[in-house]
């Protein structure tokens, strides 16, 4: 009888429930939903969900009120990136981010490549969707940047926004696809969180940061040796004494994450990147060090 009666609760509230686009005006709603999970997006983060037409972003609504998100990044046509599955907590278990899921799935099927961050509860729920693991991603904090040890930064650049196009070629490369909506939001909105190194006069590495709802967040950070990555990891430390910073860092960069731990991370959780359809946009995983948040890629 219990079975027949979740049962039963399921279809009436999967019945009830409507998905439309989100617009602008749920950006409250949305918020308190990622807040409510102690997520680090902002608002302006919403807003270039929303606000850039090529994305596709929906709700699930009960009585008009909004009870899920899922959003999906479109990078140039190339990558349809997944995130922001989110259901608020009363409405759980009543099959409300499947709709979600299936509703952005099949608005993306005619991508070569899906992609998403998963943590390990929902890796099982996306493999059922077909998805398939590609590498695990590390979530390391720190609740106050401390003292850090003396390095020699005059080979870091401020990128100008005359280095964009650059920058947006470099991480093309090496993430797999073209993000240039992605790194034109970021370094307008952060540009003193916006570094990069040049050897003989090309392009070495860079890093870009941003706020965040609780965290400072460092990254992403593409860079084509290690000593160049944790150059700018500093650069980007230092400017954080006494504050909170989060890093999203690939678990195949075991150096760097036990220099980390040294001075202060701890590791909070894991996430599985995984891919539907084809990985045709796989990058240069070897110089991939820092992601952008698991909402990014």
């Amino acid at each position: 009888m219990k079975l027949l009666r979740k049962t039963s609760i399921i279809l009436r509230v999967s019945n009830a429930v409507t998905i439309r686009p989100m617009h602008s005006g749920d950006i409250d709603s949305a918020m308190q939903l990622s807040t409510a999970e102690g997520w680090n997006q902002t608002r302006d983060d919403w807003k270039f969900f929303i606000e850039n037409s090529v994305n596709i972003c929906v709700v699930a609504e009960i009585n008009k009120k909004i009870i899920g998100t899922t959003t999906a990044i479109n990078y140039s046509g190339e990558v349809a990136w997944i995130s922001m599955v989110l259901v608020n907590k009363a409405y759980r278990g009543m099959g409300v981010s499947k709709l979600l899921l299936q509703n952005i799935l099949e608005k993306t099927k005619h991508c070569k490549s899906i992609k998403l961050d998963a943590t390990f509860a929902g890796q099982q729920v996306y493999k059922n969707m077909g998805f398939i693991d590609e590498y695990t991603i590390a979530r390391l904090t720190c609740a106050s940047v401390q003292s850090l040890p003396f390095y020699d930064d005059t080979l870091i650049q401020s990128i100008q926004l005359s280095h964009i196009e650059e920058i947006v070629a470099f991480d093309q490369k090496v993430f797999g696809a073209n993000r240039a909506q992605l790194i034109q939001y970021i370094i307008k909105k952060h540009p003193a969180k916006s570094w990069m190194i040049k050897r003989n006069n090309l392009l070495a590495g860079f890093m870009l940061g941003r706020d965040g709802n609780k965290y400072h967040h460092i990254g992403p950070l593409m860079s084509l040796q290690f000593s160049d990555a944790k150059l700018l990891i500093l650069k980007a430390l230092k400017q954080l004494r006494h504050k909170p910073a989060v890093i999203d860092i690939l678990n195949d960069k075991e150096d760097l994450i036990n220099w980390l731990s040294s001075i202060g991370f701890i590791k909070q959780r894991q996430f599985v990147r995984m891919y539907k359809n084809e990985n045709s946009n796989p990058g240069i995983v070897e110089n991939q060090y820092l992601i952008c948040g698991p909402e990014f890629g």
